[in-house]
Formats: C-alpha cells, sequence, structure tokens
C-alpha cells in the first residue's frame, strides 16, 4: 500500500529524522520529492499546513497557485460537549449537538472528510459540513448509512474497507483497515456496525456505533506523506507497507494491546516524525489548552523513543499551525477562554 513504493533510504524521511537529531541537513523544498524525484504524473506541487484539532482530528490545507486552496479533514470533531465521560459519570444517553459557528471557524470549506470511526467524538459535526459545504466524505458503510440517516446525499459518500489509493488532484490518500483501541476490558464502547440506515437518524452518543476503524495516509504532491490514526490499536498487516514519513498515532488508554508502540511504529517503518493524538480531553473547549496530566502521553512518548530514539516527537496543540514538515509555523490568535 506504499503509494511510490519509494525505499527507506536516503530521502525525505532520513531528512526529517536529521533535522530531530540537530544535524544541519536542510529540509526538502516542496517541489521536491522523497528521493528527488519530480511530483507524480508532472502535477506542481503546493505549500501544506496542519492544524490539530484536538482527539485525532486534523485540517490539511493545500495553497495552488492558480486554483483556489484545497482542504482535507481528517475526523473534525470541534463541538465537544459534555457527556462525563472525564469526570467519572459518563451518561451514554447525552444529545448529540453541533456548534455550527464554532465548525465553521475551524473546518472552513473541506473539499473531502475522512472518518476513521463513527462514534461522536469523530462523527459528530461531519453530518452538518457535508451537507453545508457539500464535501466528499469517506468512510466505512456504517459511516455511510449514518451519514444517510442525517440526510447527507449519497452521492457525496465514498465507501471504502481499507486497501483502496484514491488520487485527487493534488493529493493522494490511502485507506488502511485499522482497529479500534481497547479498555481495561479488552472491549470498547458502542461496538457494532450497520448494513442499512438506521430507521431514525441518531440523537445520543450511545446510537452512534464503533462501525469498523480506518486509517488515512494522505501524500500532498512534493510534500511528506502523514498517515492519520482515529484509535490505538491496528491491523499489523495492513499498516505493512504504509511506511508513512509522519505519523499522527493514537495513544493507547490501556496496556490491553500487546506491545502496541513497539509493533506500530516497527509495522509503520519508524516514521521520522511522531504526533501523539487522541491523548486530549476532548470535552474541553478547543479555546483551553489541551491538559496533558493522566492522559498517558509521558508513558506513550518514553516507550516511542525506546522504540525509536532517531524520530522527531511533536506533541501538538490547539493554536499552532504547522508546515508540512510538522514543525511550528505561526500560532493562530487566541480567543477568549471558555468562549
Amino acid at each position: 500500500m506504499n503509494t511510490h513504493a519509494r525505499p527507506l533510504g536516503p530521502g525525505r524521511r532520513t531528512l526529517l529524522r536529521g533535522a530531530a537529531l540537530g544535524t544541519a541537513v536542510p529540509l526538502l523544498p516542496a517541489t521536491a520529492s522523497a528521493e528527488g524525484r519530480a511530483p507524480a504524473r508532472g502535477r506542481s506541487s503546493a505549500p501544506v499546513s496542519y492544524r490539530w484539532l484536538g482527539t485525532s482530528g486534523w485540517r490539511i490545507d493545500l495553497r495552488q497557485k492558480e486554483q483556489k486552496n484545497r482542504t482535507v479533514l481528517v475526523d473534525p470533531y470541534v463541538t465537544r460537549f459534555d457527556t462525563g465521560l472525564f469526570s467519572g459519570s459518563f451518561d451514554p444517553g447525552t444529545r448529540l449537538r453541533t456548534d455550527e459557528a464554532l465548525v465553521r471557524e475551524h473546518a472552513g470549506t473541506p473539499e473531502v472528510i475522512c472518518v476513521t470511526h463513527t462514534h461522536w467524538d469523530h462523527l459528530n459535526d461531519v453530518p452538518h459540513l457535508a451537507r453545508s459545504t457539500g464535501a466528499r466524505v469517506i468512510g466505512t458503510e456504517t459511516t455511510y448509512h449514518v451519514l444517510r440517516s442525517f440526510g447527507v446525499d449519497a452521492g457525496q459518500i465514498s465507501v471504502v474497507k481499507g486497501g483502496e489509493v484514491l488520487d485527487f488532484d493534488g493529493y493522494v490518500i490511502e485507506v488502511a483497515s485499522s482497529r479500534h483501541s481497547r479498555g481495561g476490558s479488552y472491549s470498547y464502547f458502542a461496538p457494532g456496525t450497520l448494513h442499512a440506515p438506521p430507521a431514525a437518524a441518531p440523537r445520543t452518543v450511545a446510537d452512534l456505533p464503533e462501525g469498523d476503524t480506518l486509517a488515512f495516509k494522505v501524500t500532498p504532491d512534493g510534500a511528506p506523506s502523514a498517515l492519520f490514526m482515529g484509535a490505538s490499536d491496528f491491523d499489523e498487516r495492513s499498516f505493512r507497507g504504509l511506511a508513512p514519513d509522519i505519523a499522527m498515532v493514537a495513544v493507547a488508554s490501556s496496556a490491553s494491546t500487546h506491545r502496541y508502540v513497539p509493533r506500530l511504529l516497527d509495522a509503520l517503518g519508524r516514521p521520522g516524525v511522531l504526533v501523539p493524538v487522541h491523548w486530549d480531553d476532548f470535552e474541553r473547549p478547543l479555546s483551553l489548552p489541551p491538559r496533558k496530566d493522566g492522559t498517558g502521553l509521558d508513558d506513550f512518548l518514553a516507550q516511542a523513543r525506546a522504540v525509536s530514539p532517531g524520530a522527531r516527537y511533536v506533541v501538538p496543540d490547539y493554536r499552532t499551525v504547522y508546515g508540512a514538515d510538522l514543525r511550528p509555523r505561526r500560532r493562530r490568535p487566541e480567543r477568549a477562554r471558555g468562549a
């Protein structure tokens, strides 16, 4: 499933790692690919930026000179309402709701939305975004049926299972079969899949099943590739060969998955840049900084550094705009706390 079938020798990944080790290695310009080749099929490349939307959500912006800017979203959940999950009083009957103004502010006008699975902290804001922007949504059959129940046009939804390599003008999206993370009881919330639209659109967080889990590798023309995970387990065989330059890796919530970190990093070929995600309190507004205490983040970083000491580690925050190599580019203006 490696789009460009490129070796893991000298090239973009080596440069990303070299910068992490403090060596004076320049980053490749956006017009060069991993081994110094021109971008695929002669298409012109464009600057790329990343914004973390919290949880496993990302906004990817591709700026192009002669075309309008392009935006790809992964798991864009920004409404962030309280279910009691982080206070120890989880209520599965919590009503779903979307803050449309907040979603518009953070998500922009996407061309494509990738959904790793249909739990509320990944899918909640997608029906509104799909209806209001006309964006194409890529997800599982369950995602398809849930979106149809919310009135999203069937022509906007692309059902995938893993193994697909989708070519858009300016970037490629590879889909990998993945797995949902396991709790201490070796299970997870709201399992199950849908094979037809529900009788009524989901109203509560319990109405949204997991519906199988995917991961997405996005490769903009002439820029490093990035893998996006939505949960902290994976299909080891499906991940081998992906070889992303950058990996947004979900932090494990328990130790139920055997040797999660070393198996994952080995399967991915030890990416040059590692970005831990899904460790923050996703019921806390994006206007507040992410809370790190008690999240398992430090343990993840320690395990990852033991396996891949040459990688560069980026702990993201909500306000920073990152460049194509996941180095900070600028800070976004701070909104009023609690807004």
